[in-house]
Protein backbone atom coordinates (compact mmCIF):
# COMPACT_ATOMS: atom_id res chain seq x y z
CA UNK A 1 0.00 0.00 0.00
CA UNK A 2 2.68 2.53 1.10
CA UNK A 3 0.23 5.42 0.88
CA UNK A 4 1.78 8.84 1.41
CA UNK A 5 -0.25 10.52 4.14
CA UNK A 6 0.05 14.33 4.39
CA UNK A 7 -1.73 14.34 7.75
CA UNK A 8 1.21 12.55 9.33
CA UNK A 9 3.73 15.11 8.07
CA UNK A 10 1.68 18.02 9.38
CA UNK A 11 1.62 16.68 12.93
CA UNK A 12 4.09 18.54 15.10
CA UNK A 13 6.96 16.63 16.62
CA UNK A 14 5.73 17.15 20.17
CA UNK A 15 2.27 16.36 21.49
CA UNK A 16 0.39 19.32 23.02
CA UNK A 17 0.65 19.14 26.81
CA UNK A 18 -1.93 21.74 27.80
CA UNK A 19 -5.00 19.48 27.78
CA UNK A 20 -5.08 19.10 31.55
CA UNK A 21 -4.37 22.79 32.04
CA UNK A 22 -7.46 23.68 30.05
CA UNK A 23 -9.71 21.88 32.50
CA UNK A 24 -10.80 24.11 35.38
CA UNK A 25 -12.46 21.21 37.17
CA UNK A 26 -9.48 18.87 37.33
CA UNK A 27 -9.79 18.41 41.08
CA UNK A 28 -13.50 17.51 40.97
CA UNK A 29 -14.36 13.82 41.16
CA UNK A 30 -16.12 12.18 38.23
CA UNK A 31 -19.83 11.51 38.67
CA UNK A 32 -20.49 7.88 39.54
CA UNK A 33 -21.92 6.95 36.12
CA UNK A 34 -18.98 8.55 34.26
CA UNK A 35 -16.46 6.85 36.52
CA UNK A 36 -18.14 3.48 35.90
CA UNK A 37 -18.19 4.05 32.13
CA UNK A 38 -14.51 5.02 32.08
CA UNK A 39 -13.55 2.03 34.23
CA UNK A 40 -15.38 -0.41 31.95
CA UNK A 41 -14.03 1.06 28.72
CA UNK A 42 -10.48 0.98 30.06
CA UNK A 43 -10.97 -2.64 31.08
CA UNK A 44 -12.76 -3.94 27.98
CA UNK A 45 -10.40 -2.27 25.51
CA UNK A 46 -7.20 -2.92 27.42
CA UNK A 47 -4.58 -5.23 25.86
CA UNK A 48 -5.07 -7.47 28.92
CA UNK A 49 -8.76 -8.09 28.15
CA UNK A 50 -8.75 -11.70 26.92
CA UNK A 51 -10.13 -11.48 23.38
CA UNK A 52 -6.88 -12.67 21.80
CA UNK A 53 -6.14 -9.45 19.88
CA UNK A 54 -2.37 -9.94 20.32
CA UNK A 55 -2.42 -12.95 17.99
CA UNK A 56 -3.69 -11.03 14.94
CA UNK A 57 -1.91 -8.51 12.71
CA UNK A 58 -4.64 -7.64 10.15
CA UNK A 59 -2.25 -8.40 7.29
CA UNK A 60 0.60 -6.30 8.70
CA UNK A 61 2.81 -9.37 8.90
CA UNK A 62 2.64 -9.86 5.13
CA UNK A 63 3.20 -6.11 4.54
CA UNK A 64 6.43 -6.33 6.54
CA UNK A 65 7.48 -9.45 4.64
CA UNK A 66 6.76 -7.73 1.31
CA UNK A 67 8.75 -4.63 2.30
CA UNK A 68 5.77 -2.26 2.34
CA UNK A 69 6.38 -1.61 6.05
CA UNK A 70 10.05 -1.14 6.93
CA UNK A 71 10.27 1.37 9.76
CA UNK A 72 8.24 3.72 11.96
CA UNK A 73 7.49 6.14 9.11
CA UNK A 74 6.14 3.49 6.72
CA UNK A 75 4.16 1.90 9.58
CA UNK A 76 2.59 5.30 10.33
CA UNK A 77 1.59 5.77 6.68
CA UNK A 78 0.16 2.26 6.43
CA UNK A 79 -1.87 2.57 9.63
CA UNK A 80 -3.09 6.07 8.80
CA UNK A 81 -4.60 4.65 5.61
CA UNK A 82 -6.08 1.64 7.40
CA UNK A 83 -7.68 3.99 9.91
CA UNK A 84 -9.02 6.69 7.61
CA UNK A 85 -9.84 4.74 4.46
CA UNK A 86 -9.99 1.09 5.51
CA UNK A 87 -11.08 -1.25 8.30
CA UNK A 88 -10.66 1.40 11.01
CA UNK A 89 -13.36 3.64 9.57
CA UNK A 90 -15.64 0.73 8.66
CA UNK A 91 -15.38 -0.85 12.10
CA UNK A 92 -16.21 2.54 13.59
CA UNK A 93 -19.33 2.76 11.43
CA UNK A 94 -20.44 -0.72 12.46
CA UNK A 95 -19.83 0.05 16.13
CA UNK A 96 -21.84 3.29 15.95
CA UNK A 97 -24.75 1.70 14.08
CA UNK A 98 -24.87 -1.24 16.48
CA UNK A 99 -24.78 1.05 19.51
CA UNK A 100 -27.61 3.24 18.18
CA UNK A 101 -29.75 0.26 17.18
CA UNK A 102 -29.28 -1.29 20.61
CA UNK A 103 -30.13 1.92 22.42
CA UNK A 104 -33.27 2.37 20.32
CA UNK A 105 -34.16 -1.33 20.79
CA UNK A 106 -34.59 -1.88 17.07
CA UNK A 107 -34.21 -5.61 16.47
CA UNK A 108 -34.41 -5.22 12.70
CA UNK A 109 -31.64 -2.62 12.66
CA UNK A 110 -29.46 -4.77 14.93
CA UNK A 111 -29.82 -7.77 12.64
CA UNK A 112 -28.96 -5.67 9.60
CA UNK A 113 -25.84 -4.17 11.18
CA UNK A 114 -24.64 -7.57 12.41
CA UNK A 115 -25.17 -9.19 8.99
CA UNK A 116 -23.52 -6.41 6.99
CA UNK A 117 -20.53 -6.18 9.34
CA UNK A 118 -19.97 -9.95 9.25
CA UNK A 119 -20.12 -10.00 5.44
CA UNK A 120 -17.85 -6.98 4.97
CA UNK A 121 -14.44 -8.44 5.84
CA UNK A 122 -12.27 -9.13 2.77
CA UNK A 123 -10.54 -12.42 3.64
CA UNK A 124 -10.90 -15.67 5.54
CA UNK A 125 -8.30 -14.72 8.14
CA UNK A 126 -9.80 -11.31 8.78
CA UNK A 127 -13.17 -13.04 9.22
CA UNK A 128 -11.58 -15.32 11.82
CA UNK A 129 -9.93 -12.34 13.51
CA UNK A 130 -13.03 -10.20 13.94
CA UNK A 131 -15.51 -13.02 14.63
CA UNK A 132 -13.29 -14.76 17.20
CA UNK A 133 -12.68 -11.49 19.06
CA UNK A 134 -16.37 -10.62 18.88
CA UNK A 135 -17.38 -13.99 20.29
CA UNK A 136 -14.81 -13.74 23.08
CA UNK A 137 -15.90 -10.20 23.94
CA UNK A 138 -19.55 -11.27 24.23
CA UNK A 139 -18.72 -14.38 26.27
CA UNK A 140 -16.57 -12.45 28.76
CA UNK A 141 -19.16 -9.68 29.05
CA UNK A 142 -21.81 -12.25 29.87
CA UNK A 143 -19.59 -13.99 32.42
CA UNK A 144 -18.07 -11.02 34.22
CA UNK A 145 -19.95 -7.87 33.20
CA UNK A 146 -23.53 -9.01 32.75
CA UNK A 147 -26.43 -6.60 33.08
CA UNK A 148 -30.20 -6.75 32.63
CA UNK A 149 -30.16 -5.28 29.12
CA UNK A 150 -27.34 -7.38 27.68
CA UNK A 151 -29.20 -10.57 26.71
CA UNK A 152 -31.99 -8.64 25.03
CA UNK A 153 -29.44 -6.64 23.10
CA UNK A 154 -27.56 -9.70 21.85
CA UNK A 155 -30.60 -11.87 21.04
CA UNK A 156 -31.56 -10.29 17.66
CA UNK A 157 -28.07 -11.01 16.24
CA UNK A 158 -28.61 -14.61 15.20
CA UNK A 159 -25.34 -15.09 13.27
CA UNK A 160 -21.72 -14.19 13.91
CA UNK A 161 -21.18 -11.03 15.98
CA UNK A 162 -17.96 -9.38 14.81
CA UNK A 163 -15.75 -7.43 17.18
CA UNK A 164 -16.88 -3.80 16.57
CA UNK A 165 -20.54 -4.86 16.72
CA UNK A 166 -19.90 -6.73 19.97
CA UNK A 167 -18.28 -3.64 21.51
CA UNK A 168 -21.19 -1.49 20.34
CA UNK A 169 -23.81 -3.87 21.77
CA UNK A 170 -22.16 -4.33 25.15
CA UNK A 171 -21.38 -0.63 25.65
CA UNK A 172 -24.97 0.27 24.72
CA UNK A 173 -26.35 -2.30 27.16
CA UNK A 174 -24.28 -0.66 29.90
CA UNK A 175 -25.42 2.83 28.82
CA UNK A 176 -21.86 3.94 28.02
CA UNK A 177 -21.85 6.99 25.70
CA UNK A 178 -21.16 6.24 22.06
CA UNK A 179 -18.52 8.93 21.47
CA UNK A 180 -16.34 7.70 24.34
CA UNK A 181 -16.75 4.10 23.21
CA UNK A 182 -15.76 5.02 19.65
CA UNK A 183 -12.57 6.80 20.67
CA UNK A 184 -11.54 4.04 23.07
CA UNK A 185 -12.19 1.36 20.45
CA UNK A 186 -10.17 3.06 17.72
CA UNK A 187 -7.34 3.73 20.17
CA UNK A 188 -7.27 0.03 21.12
CA UNK A 189 -7.37 -1.03 17.46
CA UNK A 190 -4.49 1.29 16.58
CA UNK A 191 -2.45 0.20 19.59
CA UNK A 192 -2.82 -3.45 18.63
CA UNK A 193 -1.71 -2.75 15.05
CA UNK A 194 1.32 -0.85 16.34
CA UNK A 195 2.14 -3.70 18.72
CA UNK A 196 2.12 -6.13 15.80
CA UNK A 197 4.35 -3.83 13.76
CA UNK A 198 6.73 -3.37 16.69
CA UNK A 199 7.26 -7.11 16.96
CA UNK A 200 7.65 -7.65 13.23
CA UNK A 201 9.85 -4.77 11.99
CA UNK A 202 10.98 -4.61 14.87
CA UNK A 203 10.51 -1.24 16.59
CA UNK A 204 11.54 -0.10 20.03
CA UNK A 205 9.05 1.06 22.63
CA UNK A 206 9.86 4.74 22.10
CA UNK A 207 9.33 4.57 18.33
CA UNK A 208 6.08 2.68 18.91
CA UNK A 209 4.83 5.49 21.13
CA UNK A 210 5.90 8.08 18.56
CA UNK A 211 3.76 6.31 15.96
CA UNK A 212 0.80 6.24 18.37
CA UNK A 213 1.24 9.96 19.07
CA UNK A 214 1.41 10.77 15.35
CA UNK A 215 -1.80 8.85 14.70
CA UNK A 216 -3.77 10.66 17.42
CA UNK A 217 -5.40 13.21 15.04
CA UNK A 218 -6.19 10.46 12.51
CA UNK A 219 -7.93 8.44 15.22
CA UNK A 220 -9.93 11.50 16.31
CA UNK A 221 -10.94 12.44 12.76
CA UNK A 222 -11.86 8.87 11.84
CA UNK A 223 -13.97 8.55 14.97
CA UNK A 224 -15.83 11.77 14.18
CA UNK A 225 -16.50 10.63 10.60
CA UNK A 226 -17.76 7.25 11.78
CA UNK A 227 -20.06 8.86 14.35
CA UNK A 228 -21.69 10.90 11.60
CA UNK A 229 -21.91 8.09 9.04
CA UNK A 230 -24.75 5.77 8.10
CA UNK A 231 -24.39 2.04 7.51
CA UNK A 232 -24.34 2.62 3.74
CA UNK A 233 -21.29 4.87 4.14
CA UNK A 234 -19.05 1.96 5.11
CA UNK A 235 -16.48 1.58 2.31
CA UNK A 236 -12.75 1.01 1.95
CA UNK A 237 -10.01 2.08 -0.47
CA UNK A 238 -7.08 0.20 1.09
CA UNK A 239 -6.73 -2.50 -1.55
CA UNK A 240 -3.11 -3.26 -0.70
CA UNK A 241 -4.08 -3.96 2.91
CA UNK A 242 -6.91 -6.22 1.73
CA UNK A 243 -4.47 -8.11 -0.49
CA UNK A 244 -2.07 -8.37 2.45
CA UNK A 245 -4.72 -10.11 4.54
CA UNK A 246 -5.30 -12.58 1.68
CA UNK A 247 -1.63 -13.20 0.95
CA UNK A 248 -0.97 -13.86 4.63
CA UNK A 249 -3.00 -17.08 4.38
CA UNK A 250 -0.18 -18.68 2.36
CA UNK A 251 2.78 -16.86 3.90
CA UNK A 252 5.51 -19.40 4.67
CA UNK A 253 6.63 -18.21 8.10
CA UNK A 254 4.03 -16.62 10.34
CA UNK A 255 3.87 -15.30 13.90
CA UNK A 256 0.27 -14.11 13.69
CA UNK A 257 -3.05 -15.68 12.75
CA UNK A 258 -3.91 -12.92 10.27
Amino acid sequence: MAVHTPQIERVVKTVPCDVAAQSQAASVSLPEDQAAALYRLMTWLSPSFPVGAFSYSSGIEWAVEAGDIRDAASLSDWLASMLAEGPGFCDGVFLACAHRAARSRSDAALREVAEVAAAFVPSRERQLETSAQGRAFIDIARAAWNCDALEGTIAPCVGSIVYPVAVGLVSAAHAIPLAATMHAFLHALTSNWISAGARLIPLGQTDSQRVLALLEPIVATTGSRALNAALDDAATATFRADLASMRHETQYTRLFRS
